[in-house]
């Protein structure tokens, strides 16, 4: 394997954790942390400038008017912005459009990451250990892999990433994950053990390539904002951690050289010419070849590529992604349904039940956080044209088509939403749109 896949001498922590213990040390040191409300607008200066955001907006109703509880928000202002919303957050993905900060670059590419928590057998637990695949149950139809964290307390992490760069509309990648733990490795470790949590999330794909500009006036984007996974190795947190850093320095930099609200132009080259750039560049080719060729090909010039990589060079340059993977979606016509066994409630379980050990929860009498550019597309396009890929796609069972008076109608059920924004990636329309539901809404992982 090439260095660049090495895994060993490092920990297994929950980032939920880690997270928790960071704010308690932020807050410590005077920082403030508002729990419980989500930034739904982007504040721009007179000048165009970003200088803050919307924070906190309670009490709307469902047609979208301030009900009687309503409460408007905070603004909250800064000298500098950073949105850290993770993959395809609402306000970065403004942000970019606004500022046009994609131009030139490839388009940024995805997967769909799910994720079962299991307590299992202790005698079957072997704290550290970190095993990860390719491909299988997912044979030619999409590109993919699994990992398994082994945690403390007879814990592990069962994962299974699906490319959303898949052609065929029939593919149900929670099924997919679903039938890959009946495969005999898988069964026998999760055999007499129990699921106590389950989530889903969106991960960032495209890499080096596709990486926009990441700094506007006013604003920088951190993380999977930006898209900073290293693909062969499924990581981005590293990356993520050390953006947050590289921005805050240059951030202290500009202030106290009495700069505010310009472009931390320090901050992009941190991160494209350090450790960031350097990581990323080395595995820029794994996801395209992979794309275009396939598992097995991919393995061998993927690894062949990396390794020249760690020398210096690169036989293949900086290859290209194409299509976004919305423009990836093919007709369901030119594809053969897939025939997905049922969940045995055992190792497998069906979508709804597992959505409730997401925890999420989102007030009904809210405005749905999923808009719709144009109502009648998901029935004259998505279901006639595509056969429907939003009741599938979706890790969590949102989106379902049902006969009302002999005629389909698109149903929205945004309350089982676990924030994956996979919707808002893969719909083949583009449009879905995915904003901040009302307050802390949505999973609850502990």
């Amino acid at each position: 394997m090439p260095p660049l896949m090495n895994n060993h001498g490092n920990y297994i922590v929950s980032m939920g954790n880690v997270c928790r213990w960071m704010a308690e040390q932020a807050e410590e040191m005077g920082v403030e942390i508002f729990p419980g409300m989500a930034c739904s607008e982007v504040v721009y200066a007179e000048d165009g400038s970003v200088k803050g955001v919307v924070a906190g907006e309670f009490g709307k109703n469902a047609d979208g008017t301030p009900g009687p509880n309503y409460e408007p928000g905070m603004e909250l202002h800064g000298k500098y912005v950073f949105l850290g919303e993770g993959v395809r957050g609402s306000l970065a993905k403004e942000v970019i459009a606004k500022f046009n900060l994609s131009q030139g670059k490839e388009p940024q590419k995805f997967g769909l990451g799910m994720k079962e928590i299991w307590e299992i057998d202790p005698e079957k637990h072997h704290e550290g250990r970190v095993t990860h695949t390719m491909g299988w149950p997912l044979g030619k139809n999409a590109g993919g892999g699994s990992f398994i964290y082994h945690l403390d307390n007879n814990q592990v992490y069962v994962g299974f990433v699906v490319h959303l760069n898949y052609q065929n509309p029939h593919l149900f990648p929670y099924m997919e994950f679903q039938r890959f733990k009946h495969h005999p490795m898988v069964a026998d470790l999760l055999k007499g053990g129990k699921r106590v949590a389950y989530g889903a999330r969106a991960i960032s794909e495209g890499g080096y390539q596709s990486m926009p500009k990441m700094v506007a006036p006013g604003v920088a984007l951190l993380g999977c904002s930006v898209g900073m996974v290293n693909v062969p190795r499924i990581k981005g947190n590293h990356n993520a951690m050390l953006s947050g850093k590289a921005a805050a320095e240059a951030a202290f930099e500009a202030l106290s050289a009495g700069r505010a609200s310009d472009e931390l132009s320090d901050y992009e080259a941190d991160v494209r010419e350090g450790a960031i750039g350097q990581d990323l560049k080395k595995v820029r080719n794994v996801k395209p070849m992979w794309s275009k060729w396939g598992l097995t090909a991919s393995l061998a010039l993927g690894g062949l590529d990396m390794w020249t990589n760690t020398l210096g060079f690169s036989l293949f340059g900086t290859m290209s992604h194409g299509k976004s993977d919305a423009e990836a979606t093919g007709p369901a016509a030119k594809f053969a349904p897939i025939d997905y066994p049922k969940p045995d409630g055992k190792l497998s379980f069906d979508r709804l039940t597992n959505v409730s050990f997401s925890f999420t929860n989102h007030d009904e009498s809210q405005p749905a956080h999923l808009k719709l550019k144009d109502p009648d597309v998901p029935v004259k396009v998505d279901l006639a044209t595509y056969g429907g890929p939003s009741a599938r796609y979706c890790p969590a069972g949102v989106y379902e088509f049902v006969e009302t008076n002999g005629s389909p109608e698109f149903v929205i059920n945004f309350q089982n939403c676990v924030h994956c924004k996979t919707c808002d990636i893969k719909d083949p329309a583009q449009n879905i749109t995915w904003t901040t539901p009302q307050g802390g809404d949505g999973p609850n992982y502990p």
